[in-house]
């Protein structure tokens, strides 16, 4: 039996009271990646210096986080602009030799403005594992597919050949486990970048967790997930924003 279109709402009709202060201030482009490095490191994505999220602008290049420093150290004046060809063109610091990575799905995908690759604590022993994680509870559940499973691990990805076959497996999907690797995840904005990372990070998670105790029931009926799966398209909202809040909070330099 084929279900429904359910219409997604907008942010307006969902939480139409203006609220007493902006959730968030105007941010610019680099500020927004620090401040999703620094989320997502607090999420798992937290290997020490490993790992990188592109943003892709207007103009043909692209913001990256440098290669020298850890997720949770960078500021918005560290992260760095690169060409089409990788090649920094902006900025202090050093592009990571694995950039082609992600310059290889951008290339294909056009309207993808962020992609984001580490090895997130979960995420990796899932990878490790070749398994794809089942999803136990609605959290897990808020992205409406399963991961890809790039299953042919040749090393890491800073060739232009391994690049270019990672981003052949991932296809139009939304993320992937990378096998004996970690995590890869596309986005058309930050926010949903946030979702998409977290959601992932969640699910293998609660998943291994889960199966540690025994005698879980994963969710099998897509039904059940279709409403919080709505929140794919625009990231969950408002919380992006509250956990970008947090990391000002706890450190108002991320935007310098």
């Amino acid at each position: 039996m084929e279900m429904s279109k359910r219409r997604i709402p907008t942010l307006e009709e969902l939480a139409p009271m203006p609220g007493r202060y902006p959730l968030i201030p105007d941010l610019t482009p680099r500020q927004e990646v620090a401040l999703l490095c620094r989320a997502l490191h607090r999420e798992g994505y937290d290997d020490h210096i490993a790992g990188h999220i592109t943003l892709a602008e207007p103009d043909g290049s692209f913001l990256v986080n440098p290669w020298e420093l850890a997720w949770d150290e960078l500021t918005a004046s560290d992260i760095i602009r690169v060409d089409a060809s990788g090649r920094v063109i902006e900025g202090a610091w050093n592009v990571t030799p694995a950039i082609g990575l992600h310059l290889a799905v951008h290339q294909r995908r056009h309207s993808l403005r962020v992609v984001i690759h580490n090895h997130s604590r979960l995420g990796s022993v899932w990878a490790a594992s070749g398994r794809v994680p089942p999803v136990y509870d609605q959290t897990s559940g808020q992205v409406d597919e399963d991961p890809v499973l790039y299953d042919e691990y040749a090393g890491t990805v800073d060739g232009a050949e391994e690049a270019q076959a990672a981003a052949d497996a991932l296809g139009q999907g939304k993320w992937a486990l990378l096998k004996n690797h970690g995590v890869f995840i596309v986005a058309d904005n930050i926010r949903q970048a946030h979702l998409r990372a977290i959601t992932l990070e969640h699910r293998c998670r609660l998943a291994w967790q889960v199966e540690m105790l025994g005698g879980g029931q994963p969710i099998t009926n897509p039904e059940a997930l279709r409403v919080v799966q709505m929140s794919d398209p625009m990231g969950f909202p408002f919380l992006w924003e509250a956990m970008a809040r947090r990391e000002i909070r706890l450190d108002p330099s991320v935007l310098d």
